[in-house]
């Protein structure tokens, strides 16, 4: 019986280029434990110093710790996820818990005004830096709760000046 081989592998080096702020794009798949935040936050500042972002880290930091840290106290899975991107000169911080949205109007409103209130400080993060943030369902096959705020550069890197 004759051998096939598989063909050869199309070669793709390693892109040489040193990161960019505009190559930021990273996705975490994090344990639902509380001290996933502070492994949030040591990965985020890691990414951000790497891609040339080192005068967001205060406001970024911040926002990460809060989304994850709800995530893991929302989430009803051993995990949850979390991505990072830097698009336009704005990072865009986006949890997914797999909470689902309750098809109960009252339910849903007990919810939602819960994981408002957790996320108070992200809210006054997002203020001061000109961003957004907010919560909805997630779009995803999966389902549950999307999480995301976003932080423009030039005013997230004021963040915290008189």
């Amino acid at each position: 019986m004759p051998t096939t081989r598989c063909p050869a592998a199309p070669t793709y080096p390693a892109d040489p280029t040193p990161p960019i702020p505009e190559t930021l794009a990273y996705s975490l798949t994090l344990p639902a434990a509380l001290a996933s935040a502070a492994l949030a936050r040591a990965t985020t500042r890691e990414v951000l110093r790497a891609h040339g972002l080192t005068d967001m880290l205060d406001p970024a930091l911040q926002a990460v710790g809060e989304l994850t840290s709800v995530a893991a106290q929302f989430t009803e899975s051993s995990n949850y996820y979390l991505t990072l991107r830097y698009r336009f000169s704005t990072l865009r911080l986006i949890a997914y818990d797999s909470h689902p949205r309750h098809t109960s109007p009252h339910l849903a409103t007990a919810c939602d005004t819960r994981r408002r209130a957790a996320l108070r400080v992200l809210a006054c993060v997002c203020r001061a830096c000109d961003g957004t943030w907010g919560f909805g369902e997630a779009r995803e096959p999966g389902g549950g709760t999307r999480m995301w705020a976003t932080l423009p550069r030039a005013s997230a890197a004021a963040y915290g000046a008189p």
